[in-house]
Protein backbone atom coordinates (compact mmCIF):
# COMPACT_ATOMS: atom_id res chain seq x y z
CA UNK A 1 0.00 0.00 0.00
CA UNK A 2 1.84 3.22 -0.80
CA UNK A 3 1.85 5.88 1.53
CA UNK A 4 0.91 9.70 0.81
CA UNK A 5 3.31 12.07 1.44
CA UNK A 6 1.57 14.52 4.40
CA UNK A 7 0.70 17.97 3.06
CA UNK A 8 2.81 20.59 3.69
CA UNK A 9 2.15 23.06 6.19
CA UNK A 10 1.03 25.45 3.14
CA UNK A 11 -1.37 22.67 1.99
CA UNK A 12 -2.75 22.86 5.79
CA UNK A 13 -3.07 26.48 6.27
CA UNK A 14 -0.10 26.54 8.91
CA UNK A 15 2.19 28.91 9.68
CA UNK A 16 4.41 29.61 6.78
CA UNK A 17 8.61 29.42 8.27
CA UNK A 18 11.19 31.40 6.74
CA UNK A 19 14.44 29.69 6.72
CA UNK A 20 17.64 31.94 6.25
CA UNK A 21 20.92 30.20 4.86
CA UNK A 22 23.56 33.11 6.00
CA UNK A 23 26.02 30.54 3.85
CA UNK A 24 23.94 30.97 0.61
CA UNK A 25 22.63 34.39 1.40
CA UNK A 26 19.19 33.58 1.42
CA UNK A 27 16.18 33.37 2.69
CA UNK A 28 13.78 30.64 1.89
CA UNK A 29 10.57 28.68 2.19
CA UNK A 30 9.67 25.13 1.54
CA UNK A 31 6.55 24.94 -0.62
CA UNK A 32 6.14 21.35 -0.94
CA UNK A 33 7.99 18.75 1.33
CA UNK A 34 11.68 19.89 0.22
CA UNK A 35 11.30 19.88 -3.75
CA UNK A 36 9.21 23.67 -4.47
CA UNK A 37 10.85 26.86 -2.65
CA UNK A 38 10.36 30.03 -2.79
CA UNK A 39 13.65 32.68 -2.03
CA UNK A 40 15.04 36.08 -1.81
CA UNK A 41 18.30 36.41 -2.38
CA UNK A 42 20.90 39.50 -1.24
CA UNK A 43 24.52 39.88 -1.46
CA UNK A 44 26.57 41.79 0.54
CA UNK A 45 27.76 45.02 -1.36
CA UNK A 46 29.72 46.86 1.48
CA UNK A 47 31.05 45.85 5.08
CA UNK A 48 27.33 46.50 6.77
CA UNK A 49 25.43 47.12 3.12
CA UNK A 50 22.98 44.51 2.33
CA UNK A 51 21.50 44.34 -1.59
CA UNK A 52 18.26 42.64 -1.24
CA UNK A 53 18.56 41.53 -4.98
CA UNK A 54 15.50 38.97 -6.22
CA UNK A 55 12.21 37.58 -4.49
CA UNK A 56 11.13 34.62 -6.14
CA UNK A 57 7.73 32.38 -5.74
CA UNK A 58 7.07 29.55 -8.25
CA UNK A 59 3.82 30.55 -9.68
CA UNK A 60 1.58 27.41 -8.62
CA UNK A 61 2.25 29.03 -5.27
CA UNK A 62 2.02 32.78 -6.42
CA UNK A 63 -1.23 34.81 -4.46
CA UNK A 64 -0.93 33.65 -0.93
CA UNK A 65 1.69 36.06 0.70
CA UNK A 66 4.81 33.73 1.15
CA UNK A 67 6.90 36.85 -0.86
CA UNK A 68 5.64 39.28 2.33
CA UNK A 69 6.98 36.74 4.66
CA UNK A 70 10.24 36.47 2.54
CA UNK A 71 10.14 40.48 2.52
CA UNK A 72 9.66 40.89 6.01
CA UNK A 73 12.24 38.42 7.44
CA UNK A 74 14.86 40.05 5.02
CA UNK A 75 14.08 43.32 6.46
CA UNK A 76 14.25 42.33 10.17
CA UNK A 77 17.40 40.49 9.32
CA UNK A 78 18.66 44.09 8.45
CA UNK A 79 17.12 45.64 11.40
CA UNK A 80 18.37 43.09 13.90
CA UNK A 81 22.15 43.46 12.46
CA UNK A 82 21.89 46.86 12.03
CA UNK A 83 22.74 47.11 8.30
CA UNK A 84 22.12 49.53 5.61
CA UNK A 85 19.88 47.70 2.67
CA UNK A 86 19.76 48.83 -1.04
CA UNK A 87 16.31 47.33 -2.46
CA UNK A 88 17.14 46.31 -6.05
CA UNK A 89 14.07 43.74 -6.26
CA UNK A 90 10.92 45.61 -7.32
CA UNK A 91 9.17 43.21 -4.68
CA UNK A 92 10.69 44.39 -1.65
CA UNK A 93 10.73 48.02 -2.66
CA UNK A 94 6.61 47.47 -3.06
CA UNK A 95 6.34 46.11 0.80
CA UNK A 96 8.50 48.83 1.88
CA UNK A 97 5.67 51.58 0.53
CA UNK A 98 3.16 49.18 2.25
CA UNK A 99 4.57 48.74 5.46
CA UNK A 100 6.75 51.76 6.06
CA UNK A 101 7.58 51.43 9.37
CA UNK A 102 10.60 53.63 10.69
CA UNK A 103 13.10 50.85 11.38
CA UNK A 104 13.21 49.95 8.14
CA UNK A 105 13.44 53.65 6.07
CA UNK A 106 15.82 54.54 7.87
CA UNK A 107 18.10 51.82 7.01
CA UNK A 108 17.47 52.10 2.96
CA UNK A 109 20.59 52.61 0.84
CA UNK A 110 19.44 55.54 -1.86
Amino acid sequence: MAHATPPSALEQGGPIRVEHDRQRRQFSVRLNGCHDRAVLLYEYVGKRIVDLQHTEVPDAYRGRGIAKHLAKAALDFVVEEDLKAHLTCWYIQKYVKENPLPQYLERLQP
